[in-house]
């Protein structure tokens, strides 16, 4: 007879590169001197019934939804469940080598992929499932200022990068302190909170940046294996004592000691243990695109650019967007494209559950959801299981900035600037489904 107990356990590994990897986040030529922290993986596997889900907290920046699949459906096939059952989140360290493969920011890191990561990532999963026990967990929230709304607004109205003070972000640092039932043992401790991994601006050290200050002092302190799971980071960055959203390596630890110390307090804030319960809602989210600009503005935007093959980041983007756009009236293709579609999985644990979103979602969304969510907590992923760029609020659009430039150039069909009141609704829907029914 099946067990119906909620069962847990974690495993994590070391996915750190050698010296002298490109580092992803700025400039394609970026490279790693030493090592400041270790990258790892962690994963969390969870377990009712029949039902099994594993979740993964990767220390890197984004993961290409290509490749995100792939590791996906691998793990899937070892283990003998959906790949749909698995969710990988990316930390959005800028300090990790490159597994995104976004234009302008360089090609993928495939052997570090191959010989590092993935063995890692497997290895993990495969530890975790086969540790499964009885489970039970507490919740503990608290508010924090870690991060700012990064978009600082000038006196002309232009955005930029910053620190905006009367902008939004979300203070909600969460604690999931998960243990053995019966043992009364630490399996994992699970910390949520929205905020960009750039502390360490351009830096030249390998690290997890001030959210792995933060887990390893969490760690130390309570003996218990601990992880980071990003948050709607896609406005909001860490609160420096510079002014700004970067820094250097010092800002690094400097941050990270306040984060361990909010982190401290969340887990102290932990209310009482309870048994989880497992529910997996899954189901397909469609967001529609905007047409296509008129052909001739394209010719004229790409008979513009005099060195295109020396642009990179944001510039590098824009170009590749009219490009493609072009393709596809070279292709004869229609103005009007199809939906964007993406699976969703939410992890329910009974009062938690965690949202994958394949983008860089704003904090406001995140805010949105909690109100309208049927569960009391409800952790949003940013950059999980892939990545599309950013997505903003509809409100934000019209300011512009480097965020809502990547929102529009990230595909020759960029979403309708109304994209995250759809997602709103179409995840609400799937979290409001009752388990074992199917959608319509």
């Amino acid at each position: 007879m099946t067990d119906q107990r909620f069962m847990a356990a974690a495993a994590r590994e070391d996915i750190t590169p050698p010296v002298g990897t490109l580092l992803y986040g700025y400039t394609p030529d970026t490279v790693s001197t030493s090592v400041h922290d270790p990258l790892s993986v962690t994963a969390v596997a969870f377990r009712q019934g029949t039902d099994t889900a594993v979740l993964m907290s990767v220390t890197v920046g984004d993961f290409g939804t290509a490749l995100c699949d792939e590791i996906r459906a691998e793990i899937g096939r070892e283990l003998g469940i959906p790949a749909s059952r698995i969710v990988a989140a990316a930390t959005h360290t800028h300090s990790a080598p490159n597994v995104s493969g976004m234009e302008g920011w360089g090609e993928i890191d495939r052997p570090y992929v191959d010989s590092i990561l993935f063995p890692a990532m497997k290895k993990a999963a495969r530890d975790a499932v086969s540790a499964l026990a009885p489970a039970e967990l507490a919740v503990g929230v608290v508010e924090s200022k870690i991060g700012v709304n990064r978009r600082q607004q000038l006196r002309d109205g232009t955005i930029t990068f910053g620190q905006n003070p009367w902008g939004c972000f979300d203070p909600a640092l969460t604690c999931i302190a998960v243990r053995n039932a019966d043992t009364k043992q630490g399996i994992v401790n699970l910390l949520h909170y929205g905020c960009h991994g750039t502390a360490a601006g351009r830096n030249h050290e390998i690290t997890r940046d001030w959210s792995g200050i933060m887990t390893d002092r969490l760690e130390a302190q309570t003996g218990v294996l601990t992880a980071y799971l990003n948050g709607a980071q896609g406005d909001v960055g860490p609160r420096l004592t510079n002014g700004e959203t970067v820094g250097n390596i010092r800002f690094v630890e400097e941050l990270g000691g306040a984060a361990a110390q909010d982190a401290l307090r969340a887990w102290r804030a932990l209310g009482p243990y309870k048994e989880g319960t497992l529910t997996v809602r899954e189901g397909e989210v469609r967001i529609p695109r905007r047409s296509l600009p008129q052909e001739e503005f394209v010719r004229e935007k790409l008979a513009s650019y005099e060195n295109p093959d020396a642009l990179i980041n944001i510039e590098r983007l824009e170009y590749a967007y009219y490009r493609a756009v072009m393709d596809e009236y070279k292709a004869s293709r229609s103005a009007d494209g199809e939906d964007f579609v993406f699976h969703e999985t939410v992890i329910d644990l009974g009062d938690a559950a965690f949202v994958p979103f394949p983008f860089e979602i704003f904090a406001e969304t995140s805010l949105r959801l909690r109100a309208y969510s049927p569960r009391l907590y409800t952790l949003c992923l940013s950059n999980a299981n892939g990545y599309n760029a950013y997505l903003p609020t509809e409100d934000q659009i019209v300011r512009g900035g480097y965020e809502v430039g990547c929102f529009r150039y990230s595909s020759a069909r960029p979403l309708v600037d109304n994209a995250d009141q759809i997602i709103l609704e179409e995840v609400l829907r799937i979290m409001e489904q009752r388990p074992g029914v199917p959608e319509k």
